[in-house]
């Protein structure tokens, strides 16, 4: 974990301003100056409004985000609350401060930073051609998509970078103390010798009679758990990039001119495979640790020199650095920028020839002595190799050019012609497909399936469609994706008479009173144990920490280290839910090993970006507090729809 922070700090800092900024990229950076009416804003922020539609699209991308994320666990309902509405408008309002925050600070990015940002994006360096200039045409022809040109571009991504600058600069400055990241790594590694006491729901199940009002009530109480929700049967026409790439057919010609001018993309890099012997030295160290740990790396390089041949034993025997210590200080094989050492490092390994042996190279974890061990030189594979797969980028770019053509036609058409989708279908060589749906997305269907976007299940219930059975309009789904349905039938949602669903009622009441009658038991027992310490009917006694469980749910293991461990042994009772009731016995407490070395500094960094990101958001809600912020309607915190924070 410490490696991957240490060895994508750029991507760390990235994700780090979307957790602090949701909305960055497509809120604007501008925003709206206050051209609509209040019933057209959510919120203000010193006079300059954020639009529902602003705050509509940046809902909507953080609901299609979750659904990907979350697969079939994905749950609506869990997003469509107050609480998280308000979050998102607050994520919002932060951005807009932080905005106004780097402008008022005249902060900027060099033309050289902007140069360094652009290169360092995949997707632009693929447009270098094999001189290393930049392919303009293909540059400018790839913003035209987008909207933008070379010249707004080049400000959008300087005035990102101008916006991290504020958060970078106070997480940078961010410290852990070493005594506190010593306490803190010894706590997060400490083990706890736990007994288990269950009491299964399942157990208490045979001795459960529910009476027939017992089950009315229940039914009475929860007749929305037992409904059937409305449902729509529709047929459906997608259009979308890959739905045109089918009628795409290019030439031979069209695949090689294109795998001339993205050749870098087939290009491998120079890549070595070394071994290393690290003497460590943390950041803070004093210039006399610094000096003892140069002088021994020059002495182990004299060894090393003299003994070229047991490389791998001396590192074995000398090297810091517990990734590949063992290994004989293998590091496999690495392109520039793959091992976190910087360019000091990179230069001076590549320079290396096949069993060369560097001098010792210095880095921000200390001193190096590299030998590499075998070399691959960079190498293109050939035109046929790649053929393929250029094949199907080419029919992409393609398509999106032919589908931006399509997109007014098929719009159109479903609207014009509401009755049937059968036209649009002709025009754009579609296939007609049907399905069932309701108003929810279905969990069982990929989170990006068309059929599961909200706009449009709401379009398909809309009355325009059930009732005056119309098309529905061409809804934009994301992915460069259009979708329009027509719905054949509708059945409405309809709750079923307790007769018809009695034994499932019955089924839910005993599981509901099983799991009382555990949880009675349980808290019984634990009540008797607290004060007799007794030890009969636990399980074995396993050693769990906060990183090892053993098979303990998340609610048990935060019981057990919330445990007194000066009071041993000590009872815990934990609520199972449908399942019962547990009790857990903590017989013994022992902390991890104190941190040292490399080990502590990589606790220390990762702790002190953790504050960094609390500093982050103390210094933005501050920033905050002196703007002054203005909810509109139903949005707004209760009490706060006038001015305030």
């Amino acid at each position: 974990m410490l490696d991957f922070f240490r060895n994508h700090k750029r991507l760390m800092m990235f994700l780090l301003l979307l957790v602090i900024l949701p909305g960055l990229g497509f809120v604007g950076i501008q925003g709206f100056r206050g051209f609509f009416d209040e019933s057209a804003n959510v919120a203000s922020v010193d006079g300059h409004n954020i639009t529902r539609v602003e705050y509509d699209n940046a809902a909507r991308q953080q609901l299609d985000q979750a659904r990907q994320v979350m697969g079939a666990s994905f749950d609506q309902a869990l997003f469509d609350t107050p609480q998280h509405r308000k979050d998102i408008l607050d994520g919002m309002i932060q951005q807009r401060v932080l905005a106004a925050e780097t402008q008022r600070l005249h902060l900027s990015a060099s033309d050289e930073a902007v140069r360094r940002a652009l290169l360092s994006d995949p997707i632009i360096a693929s447009l270098k051609k094999p001189d290393g200039s930049m392919d303009l045409d293909r540059y400018k022809e790839m913003l035209a998509m987008q909207g933008m040109t070379p010249e707004q571009y080049d400000e959008r991504v300087r005035y990102s970078l101008a916006m991290e600058q504020l958060p970078a600069a106070v997480i940078s400055s961010a410290f852990t103390p070493k005594s506190l990241a010593q306490q803190l790594t010894a706590l997060s590694e400490q083990q706890r010798e736990v007994q288990a006491l269950a009491f299964h729901a399942a157990d208490y199940a045979p001795k459960v009679q529910p009476t027939d009002a017992e089950l009315q009530a229940y039914y009475d109480a929860h007749k929305s758990d037992f409904a059937t929700p409305a449902t729509a049967q529709i047929q459906y026409l997608v259009l979308s990039a890959a739905a045109v790439a089918a009628t795409v057919h290019p030439s031979d010609a069209d695949l090689k001119q294109f795998y001339n001018d993205n050749i870098a993309h087939y290009r491998t890099d120079e890549q070595v495979r070394a071994s290393h012997i690290l003497i460590a030295v943390p950041k803070d160290a004093s210039a006399a640790d610094r000096s003892a740990a140069k002088q021994k790396a020059e002495s182990i390089l004299a060894e090393v020199r003299a003994h070229p041949d047991q490389f791998a034993q001396i590192a074995q025997k000398d090297s810091q650095d517990p990734g590949s210590a063992a290994k004989g200080g293998d590091l496999g094989f690495f392109g520039r920028g793959m091992i976190a050492g910087g360019e000091a490092f990179d230069d001076a390994v590549f320079k290396l020839k096949k069993d060369e042996i560097s001098d010792v190279i210095q880095s921000d974890f200390g001193y190096h002595i590299v030998k590499v061990t075998d070399v691959k030189p960079s190498a293109t594979k050939p035109f046929e190799e790649v053929k393929a797969s250029i094949l199907s980028d080419v029919k992409a770019q393609q398509a999106t050019k032919l589908l931006g053509d399509a997109t007014e036609g098929f719009t159109s058409l479903v609207y014009e012609q509401p009755k049937s989708l059968q036209p649009a279908a002709d025009k754009f060589k579609l296939t007609i497909q049907t399905a069932t749906v309701t108003s929810k997305p279905n969990p069982a269907l990929p989170p990006d399936s068309p059929l599961n976007n909200q706009k449009f299940l709401d379009a398909v219930f809309a009355n325009d469609s059930v009732n005056q059975h119309n098309n529905t309009q061409a809804i934009d789904v994301g992915n460069s994706t259009l979708i329009s349905a027509h719905v054949t039938n509708f059945k409405p949602a309809a709750t079923p008479e307790f007769a018809a669903v009695k034994d499932a009622v019955r089924q839910r009441v005993i599981a509901q009173q099983a799991a009382d009658l555990a949880r009675k038991d349980g808290q019984a027992r634990l009540a008797d144990l607290q004060k007799s310490k007794a030890t009969a009917g636990f399980s074995a006694a396993v050693k769990v920490s906060r990183n090892e469980a053993q098979g303990l749910s998340a609610a048990a293991l935060s019981a057990v280290f919330k445990a007194d461990a000066q009071s041993l042994p000590a009872y815990v009772g934990v609520d199972l839910g449908s399942d019962g009731f547990a009790i857990y016995r903590i017989n013994a407490v022992t902390n991890g090993p104190a941190a040292e070395g490399p080990r502590l500094a990589g606790a220390q960094q990762q702790l002190a970006q953790v504050s960094g990101q609390s500093q982050v958001q103390a210094y933005l809600d501050a920033l905050r507090d002196r703007s002054k912020v203005k909810y509109y309607g139903s949005l707004g915190p209760a009490g706060q729809s006038g001015d305030g924070q």
